[in-house]
């Protein structure tokens, strides 16, 4: 166990979307290979659909789960970001926060040294404090998007944000010393208007986010210094407290009794495809593009001539009221060429099949260090919360290539999809994104650099342990 020899005991309570509670996973895994027991704290639904861990690790990590209190607006078995319509969300926050009472007894009787909290419950680390347990934020987001939100007294509002207005988000902030694209386009910044000011959860999450900098003990990030060096030294400068990596976190875990009875069918279209030809098109569990976008994206896809796996969420959802329709006569006229899915898929199997040449992706992190584990060059669309952040730092490096849209309204055209997935899989003008992403793979997904993080990360809890044991 290297340093620490002594075993740890760490909580784990990340909020309720699969786009947090995956990272935890792997995490806890991680840490749960170095011996170390770990309590991963989530609602009874979230837990029965997470991936099951191995039985070499089953031992170490305890899924503790705390039913999820009713709210007024928040339907029935809503218990994850996925099961409801984006302006539901905020019930779901307001469900999150009903949990203080509960997760506090949890506290109290487990003996933990450690707390890892995500930053919707920034009322955690209080809680954990008075119990003499040490406080981690955990933060699933890149340190570009946690610098460019900046320091913690602007977030809750202690001193007056230098940004007053929407379009104050489109422009990289002053406190970042280096030259940078790095921020939102206009129409990214309206789509999550209502996580900046207050809103129906009756705490904007900029405040909460800001909380929770300040109540931790200290960082840690997903992320690797190698990949981002200059924005984990801003990061550590703004908020003052140790700012620790623990790597990209690459996705581990399957959904076997899913997985085999969809891989094969898929496999079995995929092994009649050419290599490198085949354009794999999903946008993660939370993004829903509207009807508009739907239909441009399916006649882009027709008008690219490409073969396509095309993973469609028709629905956010049993109550949402919209469902999504591919466009009249697309299915016909795309049969033999294309795939449309609206369950569950194999991700990172798909995206290491050799016919797979491009990724037309949402630019959610998890699935940019899965495109890039498997050196997939990159088509981005973004939606919404941190894919704006992240698709300019994949442009900057020039490791995805932007659909052009509209910047006010956000619209595009079926034509610029078509246009950018020839250009990145097969034009001349798209080589650098096909070249980028294979050679920034062993800088940006390192199993030996996977490995040190963790290790770095254990010996500095270790070494600060909780402050009832220190005393």
């Amino acid at each position: 166990m290297a340093r620490n020899e002594e075993r740890l005991h760490i909580v784990m309570f990340p909020w309720l979307a699969f786009g947090h509670m995956i990272p935890n996973l792997e995490l806890a895994k991680l840490i749960a290979e170095k011996g170390h027991h770990v309590s991963f704290v989530s609602t009874p639904r979230n837990i029965e659909r997470l991936p099951k861990v191995s039985p070499n690790l089953a031992t170490l990590i305890n899924f503790v789960k705390l039913p999820l209190p009713k709210v007024p607006n928040l339907p029935e078995n809503a218990e994850a970001t996925t099961d409801v319509p984006y302006d539901v969300v905020q019930y779901l926050k307001k469900a999150y926060d009903a949990l203080e009472e509960p997760f506090t007894r949890f506290l109290e009787s487990s003996n933990a040294d450690w707390l890892f909290y995500d930053f919707i419950p920034f009322w955690a680390a209080s809680v954990a404090s008075k119990l003499g347990i040490g406080t981690v934020f955990f933060s699933i987001y890149t340190v570009p998007l946690m610098t460019f939100m900046g320091p913690a007294m602007f977030l809750t509002g202690a001193e007056p944000s230098p940004r007053t207005k929407l379009e104050d988000y489109t422009v990289p902030p002053l406190w970042i010393p280096f030259p940078t694209t790095v921020a939102f386009r206009y129409y990214e910044v309206v789509k999550i208007a209502d996580s900046l000011s207050d809103n129906e959860s009756g705490v904007a999450d900029t405040y909460r986010l800001g909380r929770t900098i300040q109540n931790c003990d200290f960082v840690a990030i997903r992320g690797c210094t190698r990949f981002e060096r200059q924005w984990f030294q801003v990061l550590e400068d703004i908020y003052q407290k140790p700012v620790i990596p623990v790597g990209q976190l690459p996705n581990t875990v399957s959904k076997e009794g899913e997985e085999k009875d969809t891989w094969q069918w898929m496999i079995d279209w995929l092994d009649k495809q050419v290599e490198g030809t085949v354009v794999y098109v999903a946008f993660g569990s939370e993004a829903k593009p509207s009807q508009e976008e739907v239909t441009e994206i399916g006649l882009g896809l027709e008008k690219s001539k490409l073969p396509f796996l095309w993973v469609l969420k028709l629905q956010r959802g049993p109550c949402d009221p919209e469902v999504l329709r591919l466009p009249e006569g697309f299915e016909e006229r795309t049969r033999g060429r294309g795939v449309v899915c609206s369950t569950w898929v194999p991700q990172l199997k798909i995206l290491g099949h050799v016919a797979v040449g491009g990724f037309l992706t949402h630019s959610g992190w998890s699935s940019v260090v899965e495109a890039v584990q498997n050196e997939k060059p990159m088509v981005l669309l973004t939606f919404l919360a941190d894919q704006g952040i992240n698709a300019r730092v994949l442009e900057e490096k020039k490791m995805g290539y932007s659909v052009p849209r509209d910047e006010h309204d956000g619209s595009f055209t079926s034509d610029s999809v078509a246009h950018s997935l020839r250009l990145v899989m097969f034009e001349e003008e798209g080589r650098p994104y096909r070249e980028n992403i294979k050679d920034v793979k062993d800088l940006f997904v390192n199993t030996e650099n996977q490995e040190r993080y963790i290790e770095n990360l254990l010996n500095l809890l270790s070494e600060r342990r909780a402050p009832n044991l220190m005393a």
